[in-house]
């Protein structure tokens, strides 16, 4: 069907499956940190505004982490029942990388979770925000053994092949691989713009529809200095980045640029636009600007980057997919980086909250950053065939002996659950999120004192139209 064989099923599976999953990890990462930012903030001013942001998006957070869970459970399966071969191969290097990640990170993230989403009636201030802050730093240590495991697939380390198995012979060397410290910094500071735009985008909803308050406005105020500070810093990390993959990866970043071959000594344009066709091995209707691409991936204006065809064919990346995907996420960075220079334009002229163009850029750019993620994250992975393990492991050689009746059923059958569950849950944080925070939500009940009733702060009554559970939180703890 379409020319497609089992092992295209397998990879599309994956592919499904990780950019559902992706998703969910960016925000709780992003989320987990903006929380703590906030009860800190409320501790240290004893402004509401504070605490009325943080329990309206703990709700967000932990509906977000547990699909966040359940999509994650899902990948680890796929290794064991796709990809067997590669988990034959390189599982000692990868399996304990994850099995660290479980240990230090998400029994880390478990073990506060429930203290920090009900807890708040129950346990002192500075224990609650204690646990808050022990949750958002589970997040990025499991960001960092997750990105090891990924950096190491892409530029392997510290390892020796016996009997045909990786086997580990320097674990620092294995885990601070290099491009690990690149890609962890693109792939965390990318979480905290994605977060700061979705943040941004709920803000600007409520305020063109006329709910304008200190809560909101506290909302769109933080989300736009993060977009001014950070998205600008993601570029410098995203050009580091790039250098990084040109010394390790050169064939990766020829599939970027659409760059066939370089012609003398001359240096190499950079191609803004075009359709690289790989069959005809060249860039059809290619707008190019001279001396770019050699200024911009070696810093000079007459060394060349590495063209498409000084690799081998079996060894080139898809350049069509990854040399628009690329183009996306920056093109979307540049968005982001106007999109926070406007608003501190704005913030100065006193017009932040009131000018209605800009309210509605913020509210489109909310899945930029998402999208962005999204991107990046198939230009790194497409950009790495034909390997598994760059330069080890070849994908065909690491799937696992399917059919293609077999992987075709599976591949219908997670499309289907997927968008079913996972399409119910976006629909109920998109409900939250239109719902906004309510103000002085934290304040104290009029009832509901000590062995009395009292409605529990649950996440997923949070949208309950009907309910009013601004009692469930006690100012006073």
């Amino acid at each position: 069907m379409f020319g497609l064989e089992a092992l295209d099923l397998a990879r599309i599976q994956f592919a499904f499956t990780i950019s559902f999953h992706i998703l969910f990890p960016a925000i709780t990462i992003g989320l987990a940190s903006y929380l703590a930012v906030l009860e800190g903030l409320w501790l240290k001013t004893h402004n509401d505004t504070y605490r009325d942001l943080y329990h309206f998006w703990s709700k967000i957070f932990a509906v977000n982490f547990g699909m966040g869970v359940v999509s994650g459970l899902v990948m680890a399966y796929q290794f064991g029942t796709n990809w067997s071969r590669f988990s034959d191969f390189a599982g000692s290097v990868t399996g304990p990388l994850l099995t660290y990640e479980v240990l230090t990170a998400f029994f880390l993230e478990a073990g506060f979770l429930g203290v920090m989403l009900f807890g708040w009636n129950k346990v002192g201030r500075k224990l609650h925000f204690f646990a808050t802050v022990m949750v958002a730093i589970g997040t990025l240590i499991s960001t960092f053994w997750i990105l090891a495991s990924n950096s190491w697939m892409q530029t392997p380390q510290g390892y020796e092949i016996v009997n045909g198995q990786v086997i580990p012979v320097d674990w620092l060397a294995v885990i601070f691989n290099p491009s690990f410290p690149y890609r962890l910094m693109h792939m965390a500071t990318a979480a905290f713009v994605a977060t700061a735009f979705f943040v941004g985008s709920s803000a600007a909803w409520h305020l063109l529809r006329g709910r304008d308050n200190p809560a909101i406005r506290t909302m769109l105020s933080m989300a736009m200095w993060m977009a001014l500070i950070v998205a600008p810093i993601q570029a410098v990390i995203g050009d580091f980045h790039g250098l990084n993959t040109l010394k390790h990866q050169p064939a990766k970043i020829a599939a970027i640029e659409g760059h066939w071959e370089n012609v003398g000594n001359e240096p190499t344009p950079l191609i803004l636009f075009g359709w690289p066709d790989m069959k005809a091995e060249k860039t059809r209707f290619a707008v190019e600007i001279p001396y770019l691409g050699s200024l911009i991936l070696t810093h000079s204006l007459d060394k060349q980057v590495p063209a498409l065809k000084e690799f081998a064919p079996e060894d080139r990346p898809n350049s069509t997919i990854v040399f628009w995907s690329f183009r996306i996420m920056v093109g979307l960075g540049f968005l982001m980086i106007f999109t926070g220079l406007w608003s501190l334009w704005l913030r100065k002229r006193d017009r932040l909250y009131s000018n209605r163009a800009f309210l509605y850029l913020a509210l489109w750019m909310g899945p930029s950053g998402l999208i962005a993620i999204l991107a990046g994250w198939f230009t790194t992975e497409i950009g790495r065939q034909p390997w598994v393990v760059y330069g080890l492991m070849r994908t065909a050689d690491a799937s696992s002996m399917h059919s293609f009746l077999q992987m075709s059923i599976t591949l219908a059958l997670f499309v289907v659950v997927y968008f079913s569950l996972f399409g119910v849950g976006l629909g109920y944080m998109l409900r939250l999120v239109r719902k906004g925070p309510k103000i002085n939500e934290g304040a104290e009940p009029s009832h509901g004192g000590p062995g009395q009733q009292r409605t529990p702060a649950r996440p997923l009554s949070a949208a309950d139209d009907n309910g009013d559970h601004s009692h469930s939180l006690n100012k006073g703890n």
